[in-house]
């Protein structure tokens, strides 16, 4: 195993190739359930928005020109004819001299173009005193001056946050169509592993792995599917594997993909259809024993037992995959320049990655190296705020000299 190593540019290469990652198909939800899922179709207004002209404060309805020459020494004088409320339509017509109190959100009467503010007039019955002129469409929001009947208010592809959602809603949709979330068997190998919540036998520790990487499915796009911990038994794996592949779009594996008596991934996802294992070895630190398969055009991901290598691994190779089969883009992640406070090695003809702790240090920002520690090591997903990469043809990054970090989701939240 691992006769051949792949550089990392020649394994995207490799499972592009094999890959074409898209929706599967479109699927209509309630809004409510819309946020952070993708837009499958174009979004038309069927109507404005506002769908009338609305006053924008309290006040009262106007002709402009009816107050044109009022100010506080010289109060102008209109008489009250009625009064609309948010919620209501106002089908009485307005004319010359004459005024309309109205309330933030109400419709507009015919023949009225202005709306004074209260703070500025004076009413003693229906006598109504103006302290201030307005000019035509002041304090008035047009019909359609949001969004206009027939206008495309959001475009195939989008992904859905709270504020597109208000669109929605604005525009009198309770469903959508959206792309479906691709469904990802996610699942533990090792017979040192034991799920979260049951009694942790001696010798054995709980399984990270299969949490952080659901966690990251989810953060993708996708919808994890959690399959459990399974001894490394080949006969057992493989019908798992296959129930898995049979309602899945995808699967990752972590664990038993190196070269022990035990590791017998590889060999397993090989035998699950064709044509079978097409990565098998990554030039890189940490994640070298990465394997890749393709199952009857289905890809399995075979990920590295150590929780920092699975998670970097996932992040450079399977988080592409799940964002485009969710219909979201491929967006490089935020990178920033610091300095690295010691000097840096790579392993010797393999890419590197550093996993390093952002700290401000006399003004400026300090990439300091997190401790990745034995292959149960949990504290590097913690600590660490993003990488250093670090090229196969470069013998040592100095201590001092600029580097580029991509940093992990949250850090500038975090940090800055």
């Amino acid at each position: 195993m691992f006769r051949k190593l792949l550089t990392l540019d020649e394994a995207r290469r490799t499972i592009q190739l094999h890959f074409k990652p898209k929706p599967s198909n479109v699927e209509k939800i309630q809004l409510l359930e819309a946020c952070s899922r993708v837009l499958a179709e174009d979004v038309t207004a069927k109507l404005n928005i506002p769908p009338f002209n609305r006053s924008t404060v309290d006040g009262y309805a106007v002709k402009a020109e009816d107050t044109f020459g009022a100010y506080e020494n010289r109060p102008g004088w209109l008489k009250v004819c009625g009064v609309v409320n948010a919620g209501e339509s106002s089908k009485m017509a307005v004319t010359h001299g004459m005024a309309v109190e109205i309330a933030t959100g109400a419709p507009v009467p015919e023949g009225t173009d202005a709306v004074v503010m209260k703070e500025y007039t004076r009413r003693e019955d229906d006598d109504l005193y103006l302290c201030s002129a307005v000019a035509k469409d002041e304090n008035v929001m047009k019909a359609g001056s949001d969004i206009r009947k027939n206008e495309v208010a959001l475009l195939k592809g989008q992904l859905l946050g709270s504020r597109e959602v208000g669109v929605l809603a604005a525009l009198g949709l309770s469903k959508i169509k959206v792309y479906p979330l691709p469904r990802v068997a996610v699942l533990s190998t090792g017979a040192e592993i034991t799920e979260p919540g049951r009694k942790l036998p001696s010798g054995r520790i709980y399984d990270i792995n299969a949490y952080s990487l659901a966690a990251a499915v989810r953060e993708s796009g996708g919808q994890p599917v959690y399959l459990g911990v399974f001894p490394d038994d080949e006969t057992e794996l493989r019908k798992t594997l296959e129930r898995a592949l049979e309602s899945a779009d995808m699967v990752i594996t972590s664990g038993g993909v190196s070269v022990g008596p035990k590791d017998v991934m590889p060999s397993v996802v090989n035998s699950l259809g064709k044509p079978g294992v097409i990565v098998s070895g990554i030039a890189v630190k940490p994640g070298k024993p990465t394997t890749v398969a393709s199952v009857d055009g289905k890809p399995v991901f075979s990920l590295p037992g150590h929780p920092a290598s699975a998670l970097l691994m996932f992040h450079l190779l399977v988080r592409p995959m799940v964002l485009l089969m969710a219909g979201r883009r491929v967006e490089c992640g935020l990178e920033v320049r610091a300095f690295a406070a010691v000097r840096m090695f790579p392993a010797k003809g393999r890419r590197t990655f550093v996993m390093v702790q952002l700290e401000w240090d006399s003004g400026r920002l300090v990439a300091v190296p997190v401790q990745t520690g034995s292959s149960g090591a949990i504290t590097t997903l913690a600590r660490a705020d993003g990488f250093v990469e670090i090229a196969e043809n470069t013998q040592f990054v100095e201590a001092g000299e600029e580097v580029d970090v991509l940093v992990f989701e949250g850090f500038e939240e975090k940090r800055l």
